[in-house]
């Protein structure tokens, strides 16, 4: 894959560190006592997830669920960093968002998907005509952004992992609401982008946009960046409501 290269054999990757050497049922059994909502065991105690996104907003929402589940999340903020994790440790489950900085996140899922005992992989984006692609790409799933059921999400994480049951109290569809400081920064950084023009990380830029639009609930900046990926006057627009954002919280 041009641009991407893996471990000769993932699979041989050491594991994130654990507190015991047992298999994920049997550690799920001894945290017993560690409850979550409505007394329940955390669902995803011992679990490692490795979450390669470039947004902060959207990752902060993620490590939320995660933390609270009893889960262990690391953050890559593109495919470079996400292979260096894999060459340091094996995770339990990746969320690949398929828009990164230096390439597309299909090109890590396929990558992975021809690798025997590689860890199960679930695509995010803040598209939805993406999950074609993803699931082509050898995802086992794909998650839309924003993360409106929590319950919704934390099972499609527990349905990768054998021996695990995929039971949750009601109180898990509960949706976790992202950081406003973390929206903050992902417009400053997409600002920097833009002041720099589109060309070439056009593309990239408007993608980026388009799901921090989408997970923050901002329709006009949704359909400005939907507007300057398709070209021509787009981005001037583009570029006006994302300085309009950081005027308005005294960024700029």
């Amino acid at each position: 894959m041009p641009g991407l290269t893996l471990p000769p054999d993932i699979a041989a990757a050491p594991s994130a560190p654990r507190t015991t050497g047992f298999s994920l049922p049997l550690r799920r059994l001894m945290s017993r006592g560690r409850a979550g909502p409505e007394g329940q065991d955390l669902p995803l105690a011992g679990v490692t997830v490795l979450l390669v996104e470039d947004s902060r907003f959207a990752a902060d929402a993620i490590r939320l669920i995660c933390l609270r589940a009893g889960g262990r999340l690391k953050r890559a903020e593109s495919l470079g960093q996400a292979e260096a994790h894999l060459k340091t440790y094996r995770p339990d489950v990746l969320l690949v968002d398929l828009g990164l900085p230096d390439g597309r996140g299909e090109d890590l899922i396929q990558a992975l998907a021809l690798r025997s005992g590689a860890p199960p992989v679930l695509a995010i984006s803040g598209d939805p005509n993406a999950e074609r692609a993803a699931l082509a790409a050898g995802a086992a799933g794909f998650v839309l952004k924003p993360l409106q059921d929590t319950a919704g999400f934390l099972r499609q994480i527990l349905f990768l992992l054998p021996g695990v049951p995929a039971l949750l109290a009601e109180d898990w569809a509960t949706a976790v609401p992202g950081d406003p400081l973390a929206l903050q920064d992902d417009l400053v950084r997409a600002n920097h982008l833009l002041q720099a023009g589109a060309p070439p990380a056009g593309r990239y830029v408007a993608d980026f946009l388009r799901g921090l639009a989408r997970s923050s609930g901002d329709t006009g900046l949704a359909e400005a960046a939907e507007a300057a990926g398709r070209g021509g006057e787009g981005w001037t627009r583009l570029k006006r409501l994302v300085e309009q954002r950081l005027q308005s919280k005294g960024v700029i």
